[in-house]
């Protein structure tokens, strides 16, 4: 009976009850019965130490969906194609490659490591053509440029906005029985985006003439970087916040990036530009820090939130920043466009293949046709807006496309609210209207500013900056 308990009872803990029962000093009838009432009590321990396992997977489920810990796997996603390029990249400058490379890969490696090294010393507005002011003949028409200009925007970010939510936020294939599922993993959504990005930009810039190209291919690998991190925080941000306060701190960005612009571009800024940003702060704290009678966030949801959300605007303020030093380079912007996603297609599919995540998103594609055509009206939405940007601010200037996007960002508010049930306090409310006016004095003290400056001799400024 003992040999055949050696066998069966191999675990730490069993060897515990063989030595007890080995080494008893009772008579053999004692050690006998001793050991008859070990074995049931050590197999009605068995469901506990299976539930046990069982929690200890949930556990590590859990932990595997927790926001840092993915952002890290894809960070080490990222790094795994950035570390080669990097060092690829330093060898063909150490080596000289400009003048001892031949065969035929040099044209590809001059392009991406060196490029043609032609810079414009005067840029204005992102490269952008010289906009045609309108003729009295032609105001009608310019009207209606205005207007579909104004329509295309407002429909192609307020059904991304929309969608965006119901992705991030509810659930798929729900049934009277079933809860259905959540998509979670929010870089398949960014690659979505970007690969449709990088192919309307290159059948634009395939159709129509454009600059010739002279920025190093791989100076576009910064602004991608911080392009897709900025994405997937504002994904990854919408499991823990609502959506109006994502889209307050996206209006408080102006901050960050007048920070990100003394640090990177050494720029310089005129006081009403820190007054409204102050106004701004004021406005979105005011919001925040209003509570609704029925929330229910706990705070280390809200931590977390409040987080990504200081992710998105410190990655974006970093990537606008980065793309004004590369269009000193002669490209327009439909070539910065699909530069940066290149990268970002290229990051983004390493990553997920890396992870073995993107056949599984696929396979939830599969599962739900709804989630499809969601995920391609969001990408759809994405590359036509940014479509509607170039054009329009080529057309109109960028003080009429900001007035068109600060409006966009209060319908998105309102259109939220009425779709999704979000409540807003009294205080949160006049926090969002002192959020837009201090964005509609911004548009408002820039347009007067580009006036006075027009009328101001050379060499003089209007208002001193700091």
């Amino acid at each position: 009976m003992l040999q055949v308990m050696r066998i069966r009872l191999d675990d730490g803990c069993y060897r515990h009850v063989e030595w007890s029962c080995l080494r008893t000093s009772s008579p053999p009838l004692a050690s006998f019965s001793l050991c008859r009432f070990c074995i049931p009590l050590l197999l009605a321990s068995l469901p506990t130490m299976a539930a046990g396992e069982e929690i200890a997977s949930a556990l590590q489920d859990s932990w595997g969906d927790f926001w840092l810990f993915r952002f890290f796997v894809n960070a080490a996603g990222y790094a795994s194609i950035v570390v080669p390029g990097f060092l690829l990249i330093q060898y063909f400058k150490r080596r000289n490659y400009l003048e001892t490379g031949r065969g035929i890969c040099f044209p590809v490696i001059k392009s991406c490591v060196f490029g043609s090294e032609v810079k414009s010393m005067h840029q204005d507005d992102g490269s952008l053509p010289p906009r045609a002011e309108p003729t009295e003949s032609s105001t009608a028409r310019q009207v209606f440029k205005l207007l579909c200009c104004a329509a295309g925007l407002q429909v192609s970010y307020l059904t991304w906005g929309v969608l965006q939510e119901r992705v991030m936020t509810r659930t798929y294939g729900a049934t009277e029985t079933d809860p259905g599922e959540k998509f979670k993993d929010s870089q398949f959504l960014v690659f979505m985006n970007r690969i449709l990005a990088f192919t309307v930009a290159g059948l634009y810039c395939a159709l129509t003439k454009q600059p010739r190209h002279g920025a190093p291919m791989y100076k576009y690998s910064f602004a991608s970087l911080s392009n897709i991190l900025s994405s997937w925080c504002q994904y990854e941000a919408l499991k823990y916040i609502s959506f109006p306060t994502q889209v307050l701190a996206k209006a408080s960005k102006v901050i960050p990036v007048m920070m990100m612009g003394k640090l990177v571009s050494r720029k310089s800024y005129e006081y009403w530009e820190y007054l409204t940003a102050a106004l701004i702060s004021v406005g979105v704290s005011m919001f925040l820090l209003s509570s609704a009678p029925n929330r229910t966030v706990s705070t280390v949801t809200t931590f977390s939130g409040i987080v990504l959300l200081a992710g998105y605007i410190i990655f974006d303020s970093f990537t606008s920043n980065w793309q004004d030093a590369l269009f000193t380079y002669k490209m327009s912007p439909v070539q910065m466009m699909f530069g940066v996603n290149v990268f970002s297609c290229l990051f983004t599919v390493g990553s997920l293949l890396e992870q073995g995540a993107l056949l599984e998103s696929l396979r939830f594609m599969a599962r739900h046709s709804e989630f499809t055509a969601h995920a391609v009206l969001l990408s759809v939405c994405s590359a036509c807006g940014q479509l509607f940007i170039f054009y329009t601010i080529n057309q109109f200037g960028a003080a009429v496309f900001t007035i068109i996007m600060t409006l966009r960002q209060a319908f998105a508010i309102l259109l939220s609210c009425l779709i999704y049930g979000h409540t807003v306090t009294v205080v949160g409310g006049l926090g969002i209207a002192v959020v837009f006016m201090a964005l509609f004095l911004r548009v408002y003290a820039r347009s007067r500013m580009k006036k006075r400056s027009k009328k101001l001799p050379p060499g003089e400024t209007p208002v001193q900056k700091v």
